[in-house]
């Protein structure tokens, strides 16, 4: 069975060919599509992907990005339900749309979607998580590990090239799926990239970012060396920063997290870990997954398919380690815009 072809996109060329000529097929012909997002799910409080977005971004991506394409959207809210999801389906196919994007983890009803939307005739465009016989949109979860991983080492190296240096993972570790395990295999992969014989231990925070720092807090009273500290998410990394603040050891520790979500950084008014303002942060920096974003993504994406092309299986969020000098060409703040 041939291995499926695996794209990685790059932003500017990609957003440059939806404003530019890169939609031509269908401002010539004057049409307008009916798309329908289903989302994974829309509950207050709820982050996604083991980060800290929410379906509220993801939906307002779609929002904004929609407002300059030929699209009409629908949206519809699976809320972690896989029935639910099949429902959200039935009415898509009622409403007569002209694709659906799925964003639903259970593959059941993935598969049960796929059915109903192929006797229909509506193509599937699938979200984070696979839809049989659909492309699929989503993180590359292993690369961006390693991006923080290879930062650390790489911080350490020139930093603190003659010293003792020891890794330390903080977040929901016993998470058992895939994207959580791929984050963690990434990070160690990058890291040894550069120092070989690092190992990491493992703090579990079973999902409460806040558990960050008493857990950090009791290491660091047993470890006196340099530390490297990849979290894997951002609220995680906000109190292990408390952590090696409280114990005063900003000279010893560096922090690099996964996300870029609001919680670590934001516009000129906002008091943010990673900041033009904070450059001397222990948060060296955050990986970008930019699932806010995943609207300017993809609808160029759903266009291609209604105007007949063919898209790669499997194309991937193209992640990128955020810094206070980057993070406001990565995320320009309304303030200055």
């Amino acid at each position: 069975m041939p291995t499926p072809r695996v794209v990685v996109l790059r932003r500017r060329p990609l957003l440059a060919g939806m404003l530019g000529g890169g939609l031509g097929f269908a401002r010539a012909e004057g049409r307008r599509f009916r798309i329908a997002l289903a989302n994974l799910d829309e509950t207050a409080g709820v982050t996604l992907e083991g980060l800290g977005f929410t379906g509220a971004d993801v939906r307002r991506g779609f929002e904004l990005a929609a407002r300059t394409l030929p699209i009409d959207m629908t949206y519809f809210n699976n809320a972690s339900d896989p029935a639910r999801a099949i429902a959200n389906a039935d009415a898509a196919v009622a409403a007569h749309v002209d694709l659906l994007i799925e964003y639903n983890a259970d593959p059941d009803a993935n598969a049960e979607i796929a059915r109903r939307c192929a006797a229909a005739r509506i193509p599937v465009l699938a979200l984070v998580d696979p839809v049989p016989g659909a492309p699929l949109y989503g993180p590359d979860n292993r690369t961006a590990g390693r991006i923080a991983g290879h930062a650390l080492a790489a911080f350490a190296r020139d930093t603190w090239p003659d010293e003792r240096v020891a890794g330390v993972m903080i977040g929901d570790l016993a998470d058992p799926g895939a994207a959580v395990m791929d984050r963690v295999q990434g990070i160690s992969d990058g890291a040894q990239e550069l120092l070989p014989r690092l190992k990491f231990a493992q703090l579990d925070t079973a999902g409460q970012g806040v558990r960050a720092d008493a857990l950090l807090t009791k290491l660091l009273l047993t470890e006196s060396g340099k530390l490297l500290i990849a979290t894997l998410d951002d609220l995680a990394a906000i109190y292990a920063k408390n952590a090696v603040e409280m114990n005063r050891r900003q000279g010893d520790c560096v922090i690099v997290s996964q996300g870029l979500d609001h919680n670590i950084h934001g516009g000129v008014s906002e008091k943010k870990e990673i900041d033009p303002s904070n450059r001397a942060s222990v948060v060296l920096g955050s990986v970008a997954y930019f699932m806010d974003r995943y609207g300017f993504e993809v609808l160029p994406l759903a266009i291609r398919m209604l105007s007949g092309q063919t898209l790669p299986h499997h194309i991937m969020t193209q992640h990128v380690l955020v810094t206070a000098n980057t993070v406001f060409r990565v995320y320009p703040p309304f303030d200055i815009n």
